[in-house]
């Protein structure tokens, strides 16, 4: 018998549906309960306090489905927060930025590598604490996005305004010659194509999704806490605030798959 308990994954909206999506393809017979803070995104330009509070509260939700782990499919928790939900809660919890760092690491070449994020994670210093304690000669140029989350939130992932607003961040990560970029936020993949193409084709655009997929599968086998649903395992959706052809929306492009979203009121959590 495997261990068929839930897995937990939160994000400050719909970014973190990109995580969940490498999630369901490297482990399909797991049963997945997400949700999104949509009613309070972005946490990025939040204070520390409210960051933590949030991520308590929804990991205190997620709790009341029992699962066996949580991901924190959202790098300013995973910056700012890990610990304190470490600390507060008897559950595993894997974050997003250990992944996306060890990837950079194997893909970067002349060790000039940028970072962009929210402006929490960006103030965190905790990509360029991790690179640079794994390679010391590791140069980290490191920018703040901020109009990049409402920008997915919005579906606005192409076009003229999406295509000027990343000029306006990326030129000077461009000018500087890195040949890789982190994406240091789970909403930015949806951005991945507008964000290659200007930045080009000697840049190594790194997505921590896939690897903290793997990350989360290895810790599962190593435990011994693996799932074997016979059949796979339909997800769950919720949400604190819900636009569902949006969600949909964001669904199909994020994870090439539509999918409905359950609203809780923010009193439920």
């Amino acid at each position: 018998m495997g261990d068929n308990r839930p897995i937990g994954v939160f994000d400050s909206g719909v970014g973190g549906l990109t995580v969940a999506g490498e999630i369901i393809k490297a482990l399909p017979k797991e049963k997945l309960i997400y949700f999104g803070d949509t009613a309070r995104v972005p946490y990025g330009s939040k204070s520390t306090e409210t960051v933590n509070k949030f991520a308590c509260e929804i990991a205190e939700f997620l709790r009341g489905f029992d699962v066996k782990a949580i991901v924190i499919a959202c790098n300013t928790v995973s910056s700012n927060s890990y610990n304190v939900l470490s600390e507060k809660f008897d559950i595993p919890f894997i974050e997003v930025v250990s992944p996306g760092v060890n990837a950079c690491l194997a893909a970067t070449k002349n060790k000039k590598v940028g970072v962009i994020g929210t402006p929490a994670t960006i103030a965190s210093g905790a990509y360029e604490k991790k690179l640079k304690a794994a390679d010391g000669e590791v140069e980290v140029y490191s920018k703040a996005c901020p109009l990049f989350v409402p920008l997915v939130e919005d579906c606005l992932t192409e076009g003229d305004i999406t295509a000027l607003t990343v000029e306006m961040y990326l030129k000077e990560l461009k000018e500087l010659g890195i040949d890789s970029l982190i994406l240091g936020c789970t909403h930015y993949p949806i951005m991945k194509e507008s964000i290659g193409r200007f930045m080009g084709e000697g840049v190594n655009i790194v997505n921590p999704a896939s690897l903290t997929a793997r990350t989360l599968k290895k810790y599962l086998e190593d435990k011994s806490m693996t799932g074997d649903l016979e059949e796979d395992a339909y997800p769950e959706f919720y949400v604190s605030d819900l636009n569902r052809e949006k969600f949909g929306e964001i669904c199909r492009l994020a994870m090439g798959e539509v999918y409905e979203a359950k609203k809780i009121s923010l009193e439920n959590i």
